[in-house]
């Protein structure tokens, strides 16, 4: 008794015709009636009633159908199994970060996974996070760590690690580092430091200034939360920046809560379903590594 016997054998069961089940497996006719004559001698019974145009099942054959599925799942399974193994000894995972944020827990995830699959290569690429959402659904990459408005893009597979609000960041002697919140409109009044369109808290920015009405002045524009906060620094605008982001430059920037902004800056992990093996594992360290969402690091501006 062979498999593909037991593969013909449902096909003309389901099938109820030999010629249909033949072009289903891509056999002919003759030899797929060969072969299950043979898996009836081998069993010593006929399984398939041919004496009309419809084949139909004995007794025999109707007993045998239920244990030939359950073969033939099992034999997948079996595949599927050493294929998952396969796949955690070699194998290849790409994963996008947002430009010039340096995030310890996701690199320590990477760190971690490299030494229990040290066979699977590791491609690590940087861009926007639009731009990385759109490379996870083309497939083009396995998993990312993109900032968002609101939640995770839909569509996508993802865990979120935190959701907070923003601030405007500004030096000490500034006019508003005295206050301890303040408007969009009030904001408008001064030159504004963000991220570039595409990333998170630009996105977040925007869709609460069309909210309010106003069209903010951008006055530069940096891919990088350090950069964005090194001008503030130096005076050259108010810096956008989200509450954890701030909370680096205490200091040296004073956080400001905008009131009017009601939409969450979500930094998440993504990636598109079905995961392989190779990519469940990869998740799995990296809910290990960001660990308790209110711990996670200030990297919501990609």
């Amino acid at each position: 008794m062979e498999l593909r016997q037991l593969e013909y054998f449902v096909a003309v069961a389901e099938e109820a015709n030999f010629t249909r089940a033949a072009e289903r497996v891509h056999i002919s006719q003759s030899g797929i009636s060969a072969q299950i004559r043979q898996l009836e001698h081998d069993l010593g019974a006929t399984l398939i009633d041919r004496s009309s145009r419809t084949a139909t099942l004995t007794s025999a054959g109707e007993a045998a159908l239920v244990h030939a599925r359950a073969a033939l799942a099992s034999a997948d399974a079996m595949r599927q199994a050493v294929d998952d193994v396969n796949q955690l000894i070699r194998g290849r995972l790409v994963v996008g970060m947002v430009t010039a944020c340096t995030v310890k827990p996701l690199f320590d995830a990477l760190s971690a996974f490299h030494v229990a699959h040290p066979g699977i290569e590791i491609t690590l690429t940087e861009d926007s996070s639009d731009r990385l959402v759109e490379r996870v659904r083309a497939g083009a990459i396995d998993l990312a760590l993109v900032g968002t408005a609101t939640a995770p893009p839909e569509g996508l597979d993802a865990f979120p690690i935190i959701s907070e609000g923003l601030v405007a960041a500004v030096p000490p002697g500034h006019p508003l580092a005295g206050r301890s919140r303040v408007t969009l409109a009030e904001l408008g009044d001064h030159a504004i430091v963000c991220m570039p369109t595409g990333t998170g808290i630009r996105t977040v920015f925007d869709q609460a200034c069309a909210a309010a009405g106003l069209r903010p002045d951008i006055a530069l524009q940096a891919s990088a939360p350090d950069a964005v906060a090194d001008l503030a620094i130096r005076g050259l605008g108010v810096a956008v920046l989200s509450e954890s982001m701030a909370t680096d430059y205490r200091g040296r920037l004073t956080a400001v809560a905008l009131d009017d902004v009601d939409i969450p800056a979500v930094l998440a992990l993504v990636w598109k379903s079905p995961a392989g093996p190779a990519l469940r594992e990869l998740v799995q360290h990296t809910r290990r590594s960001f660990g308790d969402v209110q711990t996670a690091p200030a990297a919501v501006g990609g």
